[in-house]
Parts: structure tokens; C-alpha cells; sequence
């Protein structure tokens, strides 16, 4: 996972990080957005589907041991659940593929996304929080409508819906050959997506998600199809902003299995410390998409992640 070497990119990864600090502060040790969250272990299995469409090794073998964090949106690491900021809430995946391989999957719990380009991103953070936000969001209307969109709390994370808004390529699978195919992930609940009405989240505790998850993988696996929407001809895959139709085709690729809290408190933070997640997937049989964004969402990522490893936390 390296720097960008254009020193265009690697600055303006250095702006985006800067812009996220100055939005919700600095707090050592945790990351400058979806600061809060969860780390949990679990499996994948592949389905017939994910080896036809690509040759990566975790849509090939049987099974996969995963790691995956929860987390809730902005950078304050004792953000409440019930706190409309805290959407879109993040899953995040990693495919432990050997000592030292892996790759990941970073999702939200929205299919919309602002922005295509990280200068973009850096504008609108810049924007948001500048006197004239309501003239930048009349002229914005992607980032007026994933701002302005309802936010909706879901029942347990069991219960949420999570979208990847970068394309990917899928190659090296006997159907999709090496021409391959785009598609988006999408990750839905086997328990069905629900949501808490406005009366019940205020009945909630702050906490209500991360412990309610907490306690249920004590009872068993919470579980989860790992699926992709499939590009077709002329659709575009180089913008997070623009939607495919629904028509599109959604295929399976396996099973997501959570099955244990990484214990205890304590470790469970020193280990999201650690951890950096990587929105490029880096791994044979799954080629980023040209789109501009998973490069210094990566780099940002990075960054973030060295300077909260270096972080003397008390």
C-alpha cells in the first residue's frame, strides 16, 4: 500500500487529511474519519458465481478468514449511534490471504457518493464548513443530495445495507475471461435491512449498534452476502457519482460470516490502531477501475493510519 509518487497527489492527500483534522479535531490514536468503531473476526465463503467471474484467490479456495470493522462516520472517536452524523455507518472487510496478504473491501451504508475526485472531496470539505455552505450545496447537487438525504438508523449492523461506490474489475474467471467485467460490491443482511423509526432511536443508548452487535455474534454468526452489481456496455465505472440503473444485474460472490469480537477493549482498540484498510484491491483477479478516487482514498488512508500508529495514547 505506497504513497502516491505524483507530488500533486501525495500533497493534496496531506490537504485531505489536514481538512479532516480541522473539521472534527485531532484525536490521537484514532483515524481522522469513522473514527469510531469495531473490529470482529469471521469467514467467507465464495460461491460458484465469484470463481466463474474472477481468479482472486478467496473467490477460488473454500474459505477465507476475514476481519471486519464497524464504524461510524466523522472523526470523533465517542461519536453517538443515535447521532444523525454518525451515518453512513462503515464496513469494512479484509481477506486474510497468508502471512502478510490480504485484500480489502471498504463499504457504507448508503449507495450515494458526492464527489469524483479527491480535490473535489477537499472543496467540499472546505465548503461545508465555510459561511457560504448553503450557496455550495445549490450548485452541488450530488453533494446535496448525500448530505441532505435521509439518514436512517438501522436496527443492529445485522440489519444494514452496505454499499462500495468504486468499480472494480473482475478477471481470469471462465466466464468472465480476461476482458472481465465491473461491478460494484454490495453487501446485504441475511436478516433482512431494517430500520428504527424516529421514536425508537431515541429510546436508545448512545452505544446501542457496537454493544447490541456485541452480544449477538455470542449467539451465533451474524451473517451477510457478499454480492456485486455488474456493469454493462456504456455504463460508467470512472465515477463514484453516477448510479447504475437497477435493472443491472446482481450476482452473489460468498457468504460473510461474523462470528467473534476481537477481546478485549483494550485490545480491540490497539488492534483498529493498527489496522489500515485499502479501498484499492490489489490482489490477482480484481483490477481497480480507472476511477480517481480509491488512490487517495488509499493514500489518505495511509497517512491517517501512520500517524495514529505513531500516536502515544495514555
Amino acid at each position: 500500500m505506497p504513497l502516491p509518487t505524483d507530488p500533486k497527489q501525495l500533497e493534496l492527500s496531506k490537504d485531505l487529511l489536514n481538512a479532516l483534522h480541522s473539521a472534527f479535531g485531532i484525536h490521537p490514536g484514532s483515524r481522522a474519519n469513522h473514527a469510531h468503531g469495531l473490529l470482529l473476526t469471521g469467514t467467507f465463503t465464495p460461491t460458484a458465481t465469484a470463481a466463474s467471474l474472477s481468479s482472486a484467490p478467496h473467490f477460488n479456495q473454500p474459505t477465507t478468514p476475514l476481519i471486519v470493522r464497524f464504524s461510524s462516520s466523522t472523526g470523533l472517536p465517542q461519536i453517538s449511534d443515535t447521532d444523525p452524523n454518525s451515518a453512513p455507518f462503515g464496513m469494512a472487510m479484509r481477506f486474510v490471504l497468508g502471512e502478510h496478504k490480504h485484500t480489502d473491501i471498504v463499504t457504507h451504508s448508503t449507495s450515494l457518493f458526492p464527489v469524483r475526485t479527491g480535490a473535489e472531496f477537499l472543496e467540499m470539505l472546505g465548503a461545508l464548513g465555510g459561511a457560504d455552505a448553503g450557496g455550495y450545496l445549490a450548485g452541488h447537487p450530488k453533494v446535496r443530495e448525500f448530505v441532505g438525504g435521509e439518514k436512517k438508523a438501522p436496527r443492529s449492523f445485522a440489519n444494514a445495507m452496505m454499499w462500495s461506490p468504486n468499480a472494480v474489475r473482475f478477471v481470469g474467471g471462465k466466464e468472465a475471461g480476461e476482458r472481465g467485467v465491473f461491478g460494484r460490491y454490495q453487501v446485504l443482511p441475511t436478516e433482512g435491512v431494517e430500520s428504527l423509526t424516529a421514536e425508537e432511536l431515541k429510546g436508545k443508548e448512545g452505544g446501542y449498534l457496537y454493544k447490541e452487535v456485541g452480544e449477538r455474534v455470542k449467539a451465533g454468526p451474524v451473517r451477510y452476502m457478499l454480492a456485486a452489481q455488474l456493469a454493462e456496455e456504456g455504463d460508467v465505472t470512472d465515477d463514484a457519482t453516477v448510479y447504475w440503473p437497477k435493472e443491472r444485474k446482481v450476482v452473489e460472490l460468498g457468504e460473510i460470516s461474523v462470528e467473534k469480537v476481537v477481546e478485549d477493549e483494550k485490545e480491540n482498540l490497539k488492534e483498529q490502531k493498527k489496522i489500515i484498510f485499502d479501498p484499492v484491491p490489489r490482489v490477482q483477479g480484481i483490477e481497480p477501475s480507472a476511477d480517481p478516487l480509491p488512490d487517495i482514498r488509499a493514500a489518505v488512508y495511509l497517512l491517517s493510519g501512520r500517524e495514529r500508529r505513531s500516536a502515544v495514547v495514555e
